[in-house]
């Protein structure tokens, strides 16, 4: 077969077809993009998560720390936030192993 010219409306289809392929590429290239960019703010959300919770952490720490010292300097109790009084609690008393005294045998 020798060679053949296409068509004004062949080439324009080709041409047309070209021009979609090539506008697919680009929004794919366009979509890889954003997705790298997603994945990026996603690892620092991430970085940014482990900071806070690793923050939360020392908090509870050094709240646990700072309990310990006060249970030490004035035993336990409640703490009224508003006003800062401390109530220390009613010490319990043992009354399983104690042997009931003569007035209490007589109550």
């Amino acid at each position: 077969m020798s060679e053949v010219k296409f068509t004004d409306a062949e080439m324009q289809e080709v041409k047309k077809l070209q021009s979609e392929y090539v506008g697919l590429q680009n929004t794919l290239g366009q979509i890889g993009i954003a997705k790298i960019r997603l994945t990026q703010q996603a690892n620092e959300y991430d970085k940014a998560e482990e900071s806070v919770k690793d923050k939360f952490a020392e908090a509870q720490t050094k709240e646990k720390e700072f309990i310990q010292k006060i249970n030490k300097k004035y035993g336990d109790g409640n703490l009224d936030i508003n006003t800062g009084v401390f109530s220390p609690k009613p010490a319990e008393t043992d009354t399983a192993n104690t042997r009931p005294t003569p007035e209490d045998l007589k109550k």
